[in-house]
């Protein structure tokens, strides 16, 4: 499987989708397709883009439908002419190298009421957001979306929040996760034994490796630490490879949550 990205330069700011915490905006590029463009001087800033980059890729490699990511290049001369200061500031705060999602036209936010999605996939997907310690797919907000009547994974930029409080990474990476009590999809979710043992086989040392080697070093000069880009990767990789090896902590976790909301 590439699990390469494409790099776009963004043309135009289409406009704001103010449902996302961190601004993020549809926007054109030089390929002359619309995406979904999170940017490097919002919120959580480049973690958020990690999260997103790291989440999307593990969500690829599992056999999820995601949206294209690309890295987007933003210059400097970008939105001098945006009326609104906020988004201005934004936009000069994120020069250089963004992150973006493939814009699906026409899509609906997945409603839970109206469309049940079958045990088999949403034990797939509670397993993956218990790995990927993602607490954004809630009833409040799926942060799924359909499209062609397929469900469609978006927004990881909550998942690995164990960055920002990196010096607690190990004791985080063996977390039970207690927030998958939440999870949207956790009722159905009855297969989950059958698909810790699937996934665990898929994400392999190497697949891993290949995942946060994409990360690029632009985006790991942080000033919370004293490590270098070389560093700060292995800490993501080590990360994932004791949550796989310690999946049995989140399993067991999810399966009692369940346990108690069937």
């Amino acid at each position: 499987m590439d699990l390469s990205l494409r790099t776009v330069n963004v043309t135009r700011y289409i406009l704001p989708l103010r449902e996302g915490g961190s601004l993020p905006a549809l926007a054109e590029a030089d390929d002359d397709f619309k995406y979904v463009l999170k940017f490097r001087g919002a919120g959580h800033g480049v973690k958020a883009l990690i999260s997103e980059l790291i989440g999307g890729k593990v969500s690829q490699v599992l056999g999820f439908r995601i949206p294209e990511l690309v890295f987007a290049n933003l210059s400097e001369d970008f939105g001098r002419s945006e009326a609104d200061e906020e988004i201005q500031d934004l936009l000069k705060n994120s020069c250089g190298l963004n992150l973006a999602l493939h814009y699906l036209s026409g899509a609906i936010t997945y409603d839970p009421g109206a469309v049940k999605i079958d045990p088999q996939l949403s034990s797939e997907i509670v397993w993956l957001d218990a790995f990927l310690t993602n607490i954004d797919r809630t009833f409040r907000n799926t942060n799924m979306l359909m499209w062609h009547q397929e469900l469609w994974l978006i927004d990881n930029g909550a998942s690995l929040y164990f960055h920002h409080n990196w010096d607690n990474w190990e004791k985080n990476a063996v977390s039970p996760f207690v927030m998958i009590k939440d999870h949207v999809l956790l009722p159905q979710a009855s297969e989950l034994d059958e698909v810790n043992t699937k996934f665990k086989t898929i994400l392999t040392d190497d697949v891993l490796r290949e995942i946060v080697e994409l990360i690029p070093e632009d985006w790991l000069h942080w000033n919370d630490t004293d490590l270098t880009p070389t560093e700060i990767k292995d800490v993501y990789f080590r990360f994932l490879i004791l949550r796989r090896d310690n999946s049995d902590n989140f399993l067991n976790e999810a399966k009692n949550a369940r346990a108690k909301v069937i």
